[in-house]
């Protein structure tokens, strides 16, 4: 999304929300278009007003965090490939502040959008336990009688991980 565009759906704004450190956050680089400025200008204006994001707001990643992300984000991103810095994540209440410190409009309506967003990823994660809280009351309730129906069931709530490709040459 370029900046000045519209607003990205809640759905698609959803996807750009990654866990790390087991807090769900969003790159620096997937909130600036959203805000309508570039990725330089977010981490100026977070720059200059450090003092209001303490830790649980924001971190820095890793190395190693920032080549595990980079690896599951399904595409490549070319805007990462000229970083000299490794990326700031924010989590939902950094992001908020971000709009404050951005003082635009469009900064305000996409911090409700990502809100938002982090609302419905809440709503799905709890809807999962709970589904797999019964899942385990009915399994104890039919002991060993459904038993491979309820590991099929079991099966089907892991997020599926698609095949990797094989690189390299077969030997034959």
């Amino acid at each position: 999304m370029a900046p000045g565009t519209a607003l990205a759906p809640v759905d698609d704004i959803a996807t750009r929300i990654h866990t790390v450190r087991g807090l769900r956050v969003m790159l620096d680089s997937d909130l600036a278009p959203l805000y309508g400025v570039t990725t330089k200008r977010l981490n100026e204006q977070f720059g200059r007003n450090r003092e209001r994001f303490p830790a649980d707001f924001t971190f820095r990643l890793t190395a190693e965090e920032a080549a595990n992300l980079k690896s599951q984000i399904a595409t490549s991103r070319s805007d990462w490939g000229g970083r000299r810095k490794l990326p700031n994540v924010f989590t939902e209440h950094g992001a908020v502040m971000l709009a404050s410190v951005l003082k635009s409009r469009i900064a305000v309506e996409a911090s409700i959008q990502i809100v938002r967003a982090f609302l419905e990823l809440r709503g799905v994660l709890a809807s999962h336990r709970q589904l797999a809280r019964r899942l385990d009351e009915m399994e104890r309730k039919y002991d060993g009688q459904f038993k491979v129906v309820f590991q099929a069931i079991r099966e089907l709530m892991q997020p599926a991980i698609p095949p990797r490709k094989q690189i390299g040459f077969r030997g034959g």
